[in-house]
């Protein structure tokens, strides 16, 4: 068994995501990674039909798409070897690609709330929150992108 170089396509979706009824979103981004260009971009387009049906969820489409790339990854001289490989494997399954998502902006944001005061008990000093809204200190705000839905 050898190592190799093998062409993969990576998928990027860059998405803005906004807890329902609310006015801004966070940004995120993340990548799968596939073996052939169709499947890539099948799944792109799946994942941005998906996506557009929701009311909360807007998908850049310039920062998003299948491009080409390359991973360093082993390589068996005949299916016999790779069968052999993974035969001591007891609960064998894929490797993750990616780190483990991330809670939702919808969670973060609860627990978020829980820890601050009420601008009330704090006498305006922010960040505190003001029902369900959080007040951040107009000084730590850091400019943002506008996401429109096209």
């Amino acid at each position: 068994m050898d190592t190799a170089w093998i062409q993969i396509f990576v998928l990027t979706l860059a998405e803005c995501v906004a807890p329902p009824g609310k006015m801004i979103c966070q940004e995120r981004e993340f990548e799968l990674q596939f073996l052939t260009q169709s499947d890539c971009e099948s799944t792109l387009q799946q994942l941005v039909s998906l996506k557009d049906a929701s009311d909360t969820v807007i998908v850049d489409k310039s920062k998003s798409g299948c491009a080409p790339s390359a991973r360093q990854q082993r390589v068996f001289s005949s299916l016999a070897e790779a069968t052999e490989a993974a035969e001591d494997k007891q609960a064998w399954r894929a490797p993750r690609t990616q780190l483990p998502a991330a809670e939702s902006a919808q969670d973060a944001h609860k627990s978020r709330l829980e820890t601050l005061p009420t601008c009330e008990a704090s006498k305006g000093v922010a960040p505190c929150k003001v029902g369900e809204i959080i007040i951040e200190d107009t000084a730590d705000v850091k400019r943002g992108e506008i996401w429109r839905r096209d």
